[in-house]
This record gives C-alpha cells, sequence and structure tokens, in this order.
C-alpha cells in the first residue's frame, strides 16, 4: 500500500503501560491525557503546532501559577512540594481526539519531527485529529493539515484500494469526516473509478504488482505494448469491484451505489453488487445461491441482521430479471426466520410475483415458520406470489392493447404464462399429500391460474389425484367439487385411459372422461384418414401424369380403384364414430335418470342397474371397424383400455344401485 514519510527523526518514544515519554534529555513538563492513556512531553514542540494545544497548556499553566500564589502562605514543606508538581505538573486533558490515543501518538510524533509514516489506513484519523487541535499554517509551515492534504488528494483518492481503506477509515471519525468532505471524496473517486473500464487502467491489479509484464517476464517500462498480459484477469470483469465493496458499512454502501449510479454505472452491475453483499453479510443467503462463493457473515445479532435485510430489499431494483430469483426466495426465507416487517416481506413476494416464471419448484417450497399455520409449507405466501404475477401480466397486456402498434406488434408471449402454470401444477402435486391442507386452499390456487395457461391439465389431474389419495375421507360432493377444476376436454389419451379407470374420481367426472375420449379418438382417426386421403391423391397424381408420359392407362385404374376402397373403408369408419357418439348420450341421459329413479321403488334400483350396463356395453366393446386395418391397428391399446373401464363402470353402478 502506498505510503508517504514525514519527519527525519529516529523515534525517542517509548511506552510504559499506560503512559508514552519522550527521551530527549529534557525533563517532561506537561502531561497530556487522551483516553486511558498519558503522554509525558513538553510544551514547546506541541506549542509550536497546535493552536488548541497552545491554548489549553496555557491555560493549565495560569492556573497552576494561581494556585501557587495562593499557597505561598502555607508551611515551607508543604510550598516546597507544590512548586515541584507545578514545574513539571501542568496537565492537559483531551476529551475527544478523533482516532483516540493511537492517533495521538503520531500526532505528537510529528510535532518533535519523528519519523511519521501516513497510509490509507491512518491518514483520515491524522487529518480529523489535525483538524480538531488546529495543526494549521498559521503554526509552523508544512504542518499536519496540509500534509495530509496532499497525501489524500495526490496519492489516495487515486488509487482504488487507498481509497476504499480511507472510506473504511472515516466509518469511526463520523461526522468530522463528512465535515471535511474526506468520504464524499473517497466515494466520488471510487464511483469515477468503476465507471472507467477497469482494462484500461488495471484497477485494481496494476496498482499493486506494479505493472503488467511480458509473457518472459520484462516489464514494460515506457507505456507501449509488446503482448504482456496484466497479472489476473480479475480487473477486466464487470463485478471486479464487488468483493471491496462488501468491507465497507451499509451507510458508506449505499452512498457508494447512489454515486456509480449518478455516474451511469450499469443496473445489472448495481444489482450484481447488492446480491454479493447481502451474501456476505446475511447467513444462509451464500448457501443457497449457486453462484456464489464462500461468505463468512459476521456474527451480529438477530436485530442486526433484521434491519440489514430491510435496507438491502429497499435497495434492490425493480425492473424484472435484476436480480436471480432463487437469491429472491433466500431473501424471503430469511425474512421470515428473523421476522422481518410486513412490508419487506410483501415488497419480496411482490418482485418474486414479477419473474415467477424464472423460479423451480425447489424455490417455492417455502416451509410454515409460523406457529399458527398448520400446513407443513406456506401455501399462502405462494398464492400471493402468484396473484403479483398475474396482475403484472395482466397490466402488461393492458399497456401492449393501449399502445398505437401494439396490435401491429402482436399480444404478449404466452411462454411465461405457460411456464408459471406448469409450475404451479408441479407445486400442487408436491403439497397435495398434506392431510391439512384445506379443499378451500387447494382448490383456490388451482382455480387462480387462467384456463388458456394450460394446453393441457394431465399435470393437474395428477395433482388433483395425489390430493385425493391423501385425503380419503372426502365426500363425494366435495371430489366433484375438487374436479370442477380440471377441463376433462383437455387430458390427452393417456390421462383420459388413467382418469375412466380411476376409482377415486366421482362418478361423473368419470362419465365425462369416457365422453371425451371418444371425442379424441374420433378425432385421431379422422386425421389419420384425412392423412391416408392426402397421401392417395398425390400418388393418383403422381401415377397419372407418370401415365400419360408413357402412354399407359393401367396404373391410373389401379389408383383409382385403391381410392375407392379407401372412400368405403372411411366412410364405415365414420358411421361406427357416429353409432358410439349417439351411445355416449343415451348414456349421459340415463344416468341423469337415475337420480330422479330411485323413488320408484326397492326393485327399481336394480332394474335401473341392469339396463345402465347394457347401455354401457351396447357397442362401445364392438370392434371400429375392420376396413383399414393399417390405420386403426394404431388405436387398439385405447378400444381395450375403454372395454376395461367399461367393465369396471358397470360394476361400479350394479354396486351403487343395488
Amino acid at each position: 500500500m502506498a505510503c508517504m514519510k514525514l519527519g527525519s527523526k529516529s523515534d525517542a518514544f517509548k511506552r510504559q503501560g499506560q503512559a508514552w515519554f519522550c527521551s530527549t534529555g529534557l525533563p517532561s513538563d506537561v502531561t497530556v491525557e487522551v483516553e486511558d492513556m498519558a503522554f509525558h512531553l513538553h510544551k514547546f514542540p506541541l506549542l509550536s503546532r497546535s493552536g488548541l494545544l497552545e491554548r489549553l497548556i496555557r491555560r493549565a499553566s495560569a492556573a497552576a501559577a494561581a494556585a501557587a500564589a495562593e499557597e505561598e502562605e502555607e508551611e515551607e514543606e508543604e510550598e516546597d512540594e507544590e512548586e515541584e508538581e507545578g514545574d513539571g505538573g501542568c496537565v492537559v486533558r483531551l476529551a475527544a481526539v478523533p482516532g483516540g490515543a493511537a492517533t495521538f501518538e503520531l500526532v505528537a510524533k510529528f510535532c518533535y519531527g519523528v519519523k511519521v509514516e501516513l497510509t490509507a489506513a491512518n491518514v483520515v484519523g491524522l487529518r480529523c485529529a489535525a483538524e480538531h487541535l488546529e495543526m494549521t499554517e498559521e503554526y509552523g509551515e508544512g504542518n499536519l493539515v496540509a500534509q495530509t492534504e496532499v497525501f489524500l488528494n495526490q496519492v489516495v483518492l487515486r488509487r482504488w484500494k487507498e481509497s476504499v481503506a480511507a472510506l473504511r477509515a472515516c466509518e469511526g471519525l463520523l461526522p468530522l469526516a463528512d465535515d471535511l468532505r474526506i468520504s464524499r471524496r473517497c466515494v466520488e473517486s471510487l464511483a469515477a473509478k468503476a465507471v472507467t473500464d477497469p482494462g484500461l487502467f488495471g484497477w485494481p491489479v496494476m496498482e499493486h504488482g506494479g505493472a503488467m509484464q511480458s509473457p518472459g517476464g520484462s516489464v514494460l517500462w515506457n507505456g507501449i505494448s509488446t503482448g504482456a498480459r496484466p497479472r489476473s484477469a480479475a480487473g477486466s470483469s464487470a463485478d471486479w469491484w464487488y468483493e471491496d465493496a462488501t468491507a465497507l458499512s451499509l451507510p458508506f454502501f449505499k452512498r457508494l451505489l447512489s454515486a456509480m449510479d449518478s455516474r451511469g454505472v450499469r443496473r445489472e452491475a448495481l444489482a450484481g453488487a447488492i446480491v454479493f453483499y447481502a451474501q456476505k453479510h446475511l447467513p444462509g443467503l451464500a448457501r443457497r445461491h449457486s453462484g456464489a462463493g464462500t461468505a463468512t457473515p459476521p456474527a451480529t445479532s438477530e436485530e442486526q441482521q433484521r434491519h440489514l435485510l430491510e435496507e438491502m430489499e429497499a435497495l434492490l431494483p425493480g425492473q424484472r430479471g435484476m436480480v436471480p430469483t432463487r437469491f429472491l426466495f433466500g431473501m424471503l426465507r430469511a425474512a421470515m426466520i428473523l421476522r422481518a416487517g410486513a412490508a419487506c416481506v410483501a415488497g419480496l413476494e411482490r418482485r418474486i410475483g414479477g419473474q415467477l416464471d424464472q423460479a423451480a419448484l425447489e424455490d417455492l417450497l417455502l416451509p410454515t415458520f409460523s406457529h399458527s399455520m398448520e400446513t407443513l409449507y406456506d401455501v399462502d405466501c405462494v398464492q400471493r406470489i402468484l396473484g403479483h404475477f398475474l396482475a403484472a401480466d395482466q397490466a402488461a397486456d393492458q399497456a401492449a392493447a393501449e399502445e398505437p402498434l401494439g396490435l401491429l406488434a402482436g399480444s404478449p408471449s404466452l411462454a411465461p404464462l405457460t411456464a408459471v402454470a406448469r409450475l404451479i401444477d408441479a407445486y400442487l402435486a408436491e403439497v397435495a399429500p398434506d392431510p391439512n391442507l384445506k379443499l378451500t386452499r387447494f382448490q383456490a390456487m388451482a382455480a387462480d391460474v387462467p384456463d388458456y395457461a394450460r394446453p393441457l391439465d394431465d399435470a393437474l389431474y395428477r395433482a388433483i389425484d395425489i390430493y385425493l389419495k391423501a385425503h380419503p375421507w372426502m365426500g363425494e360432493g366435495e371430489r366433484e367439487k375438487l374436479c370442477r377444476v380440471m377441463d376433462c376436454q383437455k387430458l390427452s389419451l393417456e390421462a383420459c385411459t388413467h382418469a375412466a379407470q380411476n376409482e377415486r374420481l366421482p362418478l361423473r367426472v368419470v362419465v365425462q372422461v369416457l365422453f371425451f375420449e371418444q371425442l379424441q379418438l374420433k378425432s385421431s382417426i379422422a386425421s389419420c384418414f384425412l392423412v391416408s386421403e392426402n397421401l392417395d391423391g398425390s400418388r393418383a397424381l403422381r401415377s397419372g401424369g407418370a401415365a400419360e408420359g408413357t402412354g399407359g392407362g393401367g396404373g391410373w385404374a389401379t389408383a383409382a380403384r385403391e381410392n375407392q376402397v379407401l372412400k368405403v373403408g372411411m366412410d364405415s369408419m365414420r358411421m361406427r364414430v357416429s353409432e358410439l357418439e349417439k351411445e355416449c348420450s343415451t348414456m349421459k341421459e340415463e344416468i341423469e335418470k337415475l337420480g330422479r329413479g330411485r323413488s320408484s321403488g326397492g326393485g327399481g334400483g336394480g332394474g335401473w342397474a341392469s339396463v345402465v350396463p347394457r347401455k354401457l356395453g351396447m357397442k362401445i366393446k364392438s370392434q371400429m371397424c375392420s376396413a383399414q386395418e393399417g390405420s386403426v391397428d394404431e388405436h387398439r391399446s385405447l378400444r381395450g383400455g375403454n372395454a376395461r373401464t367399461v367393465e369396471m363402470l358397470q360394476a361400479k353402478l350394479s354396486k351403487k344401485y343395488e
């Protein structure tokens, strides 16, 4: 670290316990008490440098002389003792010397001309002490005020590391360091250096290894590049100043960020510095954030950590994506543990909600820290975060619609909303096994996600099935109420097959699943034949073109016969699918009559139980078609599943209405 030497005399100061003595060969005639340390010095070196000490020494000497005059009439022996105390007992007490006894030791050495070394760590204390003791040019040329100002301006403020050290020294010297504008000058110096590309000047690398070195080790002395590289690549990255900034106290860190922001430092860099600072000083955050290094947070009290957390939350930028989502969740956990203020927790939830699509499932699994909540995870907090995301998404849609070119630019992407829907469905599946999770809370969170955000409801169906399995005591009405949040029409064929055989689902839901499964099967078969028609048509055109080129007509006739066979098979398939639709409609009507027909008598139940299975199994269990086996083979497994499902449904209905 850079330094500046003052004075030329050898050190004549010696310490004995809590006292300093200057061995110049002359007896001490003044004692200066600073804190619990006594300095036995001489008047003349102090009078020639300090205006404050001059006044205090003259006042103390006058008081001692007056006391000696009043005691002249006392006994001679006592008078002699008082004169000795008066000659060598002038005592000056300095109550509030900036920097304390350690700084005054350097001041005393400077007054005696002893060698003193100015560094970035002690120059601020010496500058403040010199101001307090009035060590200006009026009391001697090259006094301590002037010397410390020269070192500050020409050495400290021109270097990054020295400026950081000086700013840290200002923390214990307030408000005098602010009055002398030392802290402000250090902050402005650091902000100016942060704006400048560190690769141009080597901050902070070139200050402490002096220079750049060529591959061969020769030092560049004339500034001309010969292929040299800096000693370290740390100075070329955007976060090269983070580590030094975290050494500052929170008030000075905030001042530094404000100065950097006013000078145009990128907001991303400032946000990264805040994250780095929080990870350094708040326990637990560095372990959760993947990009954090090993941090050793100081042993602070819970109150101090809570205050720091709330201050960090207020410093975070409001723009989306500036701060990693995982870090925000870590701060939210810390806020819950430390019982931070409601404004702090709400602010973190709002920030997380603005970028919820960037979160992972493990981030949402926030444990319950309140004794008043019975659930394992804090579902209410996640629901509030989801509400913030939906509100922000709706506001973005309205803003896009109000813009003049909004229609031309197109609607906002549904990708974030779809990602959040998948995330919430996975979260519901994770918290569903909790036996203390109420139906209303589960249903409310599932219903908060808009229908258009879910292309398929398979994940939601999985979460509902897990919840039903973990809550077997639910009644039929509660099960139907829960299943209303799911759209059976948006289930895949695989999910429909599973749901149709799921005994935990209500009967009404199973019927709906069967109905929509048949519709999907019809659509799939129709699409297969449509593709087949297109392929056959293109094949016929190619065959016809080839026949015209060769003069033969046999290829065209063969293509026409094949096309006719395909059309007959397709018509047969369409008729059978239409019959299936009619049977499904009839089945729904019969089931609706079951509830109204129970009042007809004791034997009626058996009659309905015999009618419904016959209606259900009339044609669903029969083959779909015999033509075009190559197209229908793809759906044989689904037909088998449907047959098994119908048999289970028949047994279920018979058991229910016996």
